[in-house]
């Protein structure tokens, strides 16, 4: 008896201390908002999970490319950091040859280093991109070099 009437006051208490804290929460499972079609070719989602403020430094966006969709060149303040979550894309440093990306890569981009990432024609790809400072847009990667990728990278 002495046991359930600990166990019913501690599961009362934590009820009460849960339902009056507020915790700043978002989920990484949506998709987020269709992202408007300025730097990129085809259709991209977005869902900013992290934005920083004068206690964190950095964002945390969750971006989902549809199958062959790509952003344009461009380059950061400070460095960037890729997660891979799912599918298949591609990456590209000005002056290096393109490779294939896939889930449980991690990229690490300098910062002001020209780059670009995409989906892959034939599949989807989801990233975590961690980043601070602006981004500026630089070239456009036009659908005829996106094509000549893919068919670079084939099916890698």
């Amino acid at each position: 008896m002495k046991s359930i009437t600990l166990l019913a006051f501690t599961l009362f208490s934590m009820s009460i201390f849960a339902q009056t804290n507020e915790y700043e929460m978002s989920s990484y499972l949506l998709e987020g908002f269709k992202a408007p079609n300025t730097n990129y070719l085809g259709e991209a989602w977005l869902n900013p999970l992290i934005r920083s403020d004068e206690s964190l430094s950095y964002n945390i966006t969750k971006a989902t490319f549809k199958a062959n969709s790509t952003l344009n060149w461009h380059k950061h303040t400070y460095q960037q950091v890729l997660i891979l979550v799912s599918g298949k894309g591609y990456y590209q440093e000005k002056g290096k040859q393109p490779i294939v990306i896939k889930e449980g890569d991690v990229i690490r981009c300098s910062a002001n280093t020209e780059h670009w990432h995409a989906s892959s024609k034939e599949q989807d790809v989801t990233y975590l991109a961690i980043y601070k400072g602006e981004t500026e847009w630089t070239n456009v990667l036009t659908q005829e070099a996106y094509d000549q990728v893919a068919e670079l990278l084939g099916n890698n």
